[in-house]
């Protein structure tokens, strides 16, 4: 995710390097999470500061997981646990549009702060599909690809992927800031 980001010649460190805590995700959007993160470390550290919320959202379900996408199947549940609840709520449902939402921020010390939202739409498959990636990438077919994102090489995910889509479009934000 953060080869959008090697020409920069900046040192990215994460909060737990910085030893800050983590806050409390309670946005109602993937934006809001992203705001939350990155002001948070702004404000710990003084830095500029980059965060990233994530998920799923299913058409068929009013969009969810959504913010939840981590902690569907409940706090400590693991990416088994939310693939299981998603494809049983999705049984017997043939619409299965789907897209991975990527809300990326980033925040300075003094307040100034801006957030991009880029998608990857395809579709929910019937059962799991590869062993590659995380999270519901094996339930998960990127529209125009013919296998699932379990499958997808990490070359061919970052390319078509909503978190390298993201980190491209803020790309001329952190341009700005660090020259």
């Amino acid at each position: 995710m953060l080869d959008e980001l090697e020409e920069l010649d900046v040192d990215v460190v994460s909060m737990v390097d910085l030893g800050l805590p983590s806050p409390v995700e309670d946005g109602a959007t993937f934006e809001d999470n992203a705001l939350v993160k990155a002001r948070s470390a702004a404000r710990a550290s003084g830095l500029p500061a980059l965060a990233d919320d994530s998920g799923l959202e299913v058409d068929a379900l009013g969009g969810a997981p959504g913010v939840f996408s981590a902690r569907y199947a409940g706090a400590g549940a693991d990416d088994q646990a939310n693939n299981d609840k998603v494809l049983a709520a999705m049984t017997g449902i043939a619409d299965r549009r789907a897209r991975f939402v990527s809300a990326v921020a980033v925040a300075t010390a003094d307040g100034r702060e801006w957030v991009v939202r880029a998608t990857m739409e395809g579709r929910l498959l019937e059962a799991p599909d590869g062993d590659g990636g995380f999270g519901y990438d094996p339930l998960f077919r990127t529209e125009g690809q013919t296998v699932s994102n379990g499958r997808l090489s990490p070359e061919d995910k970052d390319r078509l992927s909503h978190r390298g889509k993201a980190l491209r479009a803020i790309r001329p934000v952190l341009v700005r800031l660090l020259s």
